[in-house]
């Protein structure tokens, strides 16, 4: 053994103990791991910082800005729907999702299946009130384990076939892998569904996603009926059944339209004050049935939301909304309102507001924030998220398009997703100096910082090593006693090293031990490819982990509370299936 072996094999296991301890930030010792490495020479000065060029940090990076858009949209309520109607249990709707995850993984990579998932997850979590950390991690596992199922699921699988091809001639058909990997991937998900709930229980006040726990509050807010709108031909008094709005005023060319509720037609161009929870109007706006007023600056990209509560000191009580010059000056507009008093007679600007009222504001940021402090309103912690127009399927449009051009491998994930995040900011559904900001660093700085440590295990011979020592302790005789060395020996590698670079430097390892107990290779090789996707210990392994961690706010020891049963039930299935169709 060498120095730089030992010296890299001793800074993993001291940065595994720190980690797991969480004392210090994971960042601190992401960073600090990072010098160590280069002190002891394990990387020159040109890699240190290779990790945060890295093509899979930049990805990372694109899929949490992407995210933020998505996640926004009102497209997966049908999705919730759907759960709501059947009464799914919450491990029902865990289970669902990540066998839709899994299911989806076995026709391309891993992290385009997480990315497609994790609108619909986010979504659901909001509308059911499954806490977020049920069901964030499970999927990334479950795009894991639907990626061992078929020779496209994952590039590990590919490069195990090519090592195949060269032994025999043939590499593996498309579902020689899902003889283990199916079975693998049904327990698995099955499994992980069951512990979820158990392992990340519910707690009070837990903000459940990126929608808020407690219920949607009351808005009164006019929007305009546009041409197409399912209101239109409705009557005022068949509003609340049908469309859970309750109206109090309907505008027509300027004027008021008088008479009773059931008399009167509600026709394309009018205008409607009317009041409900918070969630309908997000839901008609996003359907194209109710559309507000475009504020002044509805082309710039630096418009915040923002809720203000009225105090009782401030100037605003009593007056209507159509005098208050400290917004109007500022472009700063009143979306809507959530009013104490009951009594709303007239137009939207003819409210008048009172103590306790909450406004909601739309604006640049530093005017709304200038204009509060003026008129001393108070703003709320929680900001509503902006919301998509009737045109909100075009960022899922983009963002497939991005998918599609990685799965045919037209271009690398890293450059089809940036462009992506370049065309929704363009037609300005995000924000990137806002959404870089919002970023959860801490974790993209530890994926950076672990990537140059990793290389340096199989640029080091370390990974050889620790299988050359293995394997002079054991008898390779028996061929399920190499398949089990083997399995093992990848499954040790991946939580450290990319899938890919697990079975680039196993592959000539299973070749060579079953060369020494004269067996055919295929069940060595299948172990390498099964082996390098089971990575469920940590959160640095696999990218969809690292995405994981930041969406879903787990630490790093949940990692080795949820991973752990989840590889040793992994390992005893793979080695048994293995065992049945492959020796």
């Amino acid at each position: 053994m060498t120095f730089e072996q030992a010296s890299l094999l001793i800074l993993l296991l001291a940065m595994l103990i720190l980690f797991s301890l969480e004392r210090f930030h994971i960042e601190v010792v992401a960073i600090a791991g990072l010098l160590a490495g280069y002190a002891l020479r394990l990387y020159s000065a040109e890699q240190i910082f290779s990790g945060f060029a890295s093509p899979v940090v930049i990805t990372v990076v694109e899929i949490l800005l992407i995210v933020q858009v998505l996640a926004r949209a009102q497209l997966f309520d049908q999705l919730a729907d759907f759960f709501v109607r059947a009464r799914f249990s919450d491990i029902a709707v865990i289970a669902t999702l990540s066998g839709a995850t899994g299911f989806i993984s076995i026709f391309m990579n891993d992290i385009g299946a997480f990315s497609i998932a994790l609108p619909a997850t986010l979504r659901v979590s909001a509308l059911l009130s499954i806490p977020k950390r049920q069901l964030i991690m499970p999927i990334s596992f479950a795009a894991l384990l639907g990626g061992i199922v078929s020779l496209i699921g994952t590039p590990a699988n590919m490069l195990v076939s090519n090592d195949w091809a060269k032994a025999n001639g043939n590499g593996f058909r498309l579902f020689d892998f899902a003889y283990v990997g199916l079975p693998v991937a049904v327990v698995g998900i099955i499994i992980t569904a069951w512990l979820a709930p158990r392992l990340f229980p519910k707690k009070d006040g837990e903000a459940l996603s990126a929608e808020p726990v407690s219920p949607p509050r009351r808005r009164i807010t006019e929007r305009h009926i546009p041409p197409g709108s399912s209101l239109i031909g409705a009557r005022l008094s068949d509003l609340p059944d049908r469309f859970s709005l309750q109206p109090h005023t309907l505008v027509r060319d300027g004027k008021f339209v008088f008479g009773t509720p059931d008399k009167l037609v509600v026709e394309a161009g009018d205008l409607l004050l009317a009041e409900a929870d918070e969630t309908v109007f997000d839901r008609l706006y996003s359907s194209g049935t109710l559309l507000p007023e475009r504020h002044p600056s509805a082309d710039s990209a630096d418009l915040d939301y923002v809720e203000a509560v009225v105090m009782p000191e401030s100037t605003l009580v009593g007056s209507r909304l159509h005098s208050l010059e400290v917004f109007s000056s500022r472009d700063v507009t009143i979306s809507a309102l959530s009013m104490r008093s009951p009594r709303i007679e007239g137009r939207f600007a003819d409210l008048q507001l009172s103590i306790g009222d909450i406004l909601v504001l739309e604006g640049e940021q530093r005017a709304i924030a200038e204009a509060l402090e003026e008129c001393e309103c108070l703003p709320l912690a929680s900001q509503p998220p902006s919301r998509m127009s009737a045109s909100s399927w075009q960022p899922f449009a983009i963002f497939a398009a991005g998918v599609a051009a990685t799965a045919f491998e037209l271009v690398t994930p890293d450059i089809a997703f940036a462009g992506v995040v370049l065309v929704l900011a363009l037609l300005n559904y995000l924000n990137i100096r806002q959404a870089m900001a919002d970023l959860n660093w801490p974790i993209i700085i530890m994926l950076g910082a672990m990537i140059p440590i990793g290389s340096a295990v199989a640029t080091t011979g370390t990974a050889q090593l620790i299988a050359a020592a293995l394997g002079s302790m054991v008898s390779l005789a028996e061929p399920a006693v190499g398949v089990a060395l083997v399995l093992f020996l990848s499954m040790l590698l991946t939580p450290f090293v990319n899938n890919a670079t697990v079975a680039i430097v196993m592959s000539p390892i299973a070749v060579a031990f079953a060369a020494a107990g004269h067996h055919s290779p295929s069940a060595y090789l299948i172990a390498v490819a099964a082996g390098a996707s089971l990575d469920f210990l940590t959160p640095f392994g696999h990218h969809n982990n690292t995405l994981a961690m930041g969406i879903g706010s787990y630490r790093f020891s949940d990692f080795l509370k949820a991973g752990a049963p989840l590889t040793v039930l992994s390992y005893s299935l793979t080695l048994l299936l293995i065992y049945l169709f492959w020796l």
